[in-house]
């Protein structure tokens, strides 16, 4: 199998790709999309700041798993000399395969303090940025960015002025940053981007379906797609898969194995907690399943969680469908795709 492309000397294998996110890109969820056919890994963002100091909380964002090839480590700031400091460190303690500078958060907490997309506004930074991580890291540099922000649509100057200074991968998530994930993604800037570098760029927003993976990659020309949202309880896109074309069984072997693989990695009470948000998206629009769903939130010990499970599974017949929900735009609020 050939690779899709290459992040500088780093084969890719696949053109569907999960999102980093904020809350849901952990070790537990990057396996399960990567066994469906995610082609590289991203782990959550992490604020450089929380990098030069002690080991945190926020470290365990940059864990992996044996094996789990390529990732990409993204890291978010408003000072070069910061993320280089920052970035310097992992490369020498956690060995990323890609460090990723974050260009893309909306979340005024992130932009109103010129990270994120704040990023964006000032491309004296990103030049400095991107030129001061080439010259002094090993490993591949890459950039998530918008289209910019409303009043400033610049992403073909920031998309120039990263690789310019070294960045080997672009990824374009098509929206500014006061739509954060309210309208349409503009695939024609996602298009004209591609046009405009000679790296790989990776297309970002409105995928939600198997299909327009192709549809995006045929209409943008872009190497590979990435899907965050689409993603959430429904890891089958990776493999091409439509949701409505499942069945119960189906979906409750994915429950069984994203449940187990929460509570190894996060400790038995703290996954099942952590996994309500997924077990919510991948009940969704299923009717039959509402009456269970309140004691499977609730439950803290696996082997219960499981026995729950597998009376829910027993009261319905193994052939029955998926069927589509719409998102839960509450939930969504709460999600910093990055």
């Amino acid at each position: 199998m050939l690779p899709s492309f290459y992040v500088r000397d780093i084969p890719i294998y696949g053109d569907a790709i999960l999102s980093p996110m904020t809350g849901y890109s952990d070790v537990p969820y990057r396996a399960m999309c990567r066994a469906y056919g995610s082609a590289m890994n991203y782990t959550e963002f992490v604020p450089v700041e929380a990098l030069l100091g002690k080991h945190n909380r926020f470290w365990t964002r940059l864990d992996r798993r044996p094996g789990e090839y390529p990732l990409t480590f993204q890291i978010f700031g408003n000072s070069a000399a910061k993320i280089l400091e920052a970035a310097v460190r992992i490369e020498g303690e956690l060995g990323p395969d890609i460090i990723d500078i974050n260009m893309g958060c909306s979340t005024r907490q992130v932009s109103g303090r010129g990270a994120g997309v704040g990023m964006m506004r000032d491309p004296a930074l990103v030049a400095e940025t991107f030129a001061a991580l080439s010259r002094h890291l090993r490993v591949p540099i890459t950039a998530k960015m918008r289209l910019g922000w409303d009043e400033q649509i610049n992403f073909m100057e920031i998309g120039r002025i990263a690789v310019e200074n070294g960045a080997q991968l672009v990824a374009l998530h098509g929206r500014t940053k006061e739509q954060k994930y309210g309208g349409r993604a503009n695939w024609d800037a996602i298009a004209a981007l591609k046009q405009a570098l000679p790296v790989p760029v990776i297309g970002n927003g409105d995928v939600r379906q198997p299909s327009q993976i192709d549809e995006m990659k045929a209409y943008t020309g872009c190497d590979a797609v990435m899907i965050g949202r689409g993603a959430i309880g429904n890891p089958w896109i990776f493999a091409r898969q439509r949701r409505t074309d499942l069945t119960v069984a189906d979906l409750f072997a994915a429950v069984r194995r994203h449940a187990q693989e929460m509570a190894d990695y996060h400790g038995e009470a703290f996954g099942l907690l952590q996994f309500r948000k997924h077990l919510k998206r991948y009940m969704a629009g299923m009717v039959e399943l509402e009456a269970h769903l309140p004691a499977l939130l609730q439950c803290k010990e696996t082997a219960v969680f499981m026995h729950l499970l597998a009376e829910a599974e027993g009261e319905l017949p193994p052939t029955l469908p998926l069927r589509e929900a719409e998102p839960d735009a509450a939930e969504e609020e709460l999600t910093c795709e990055v």
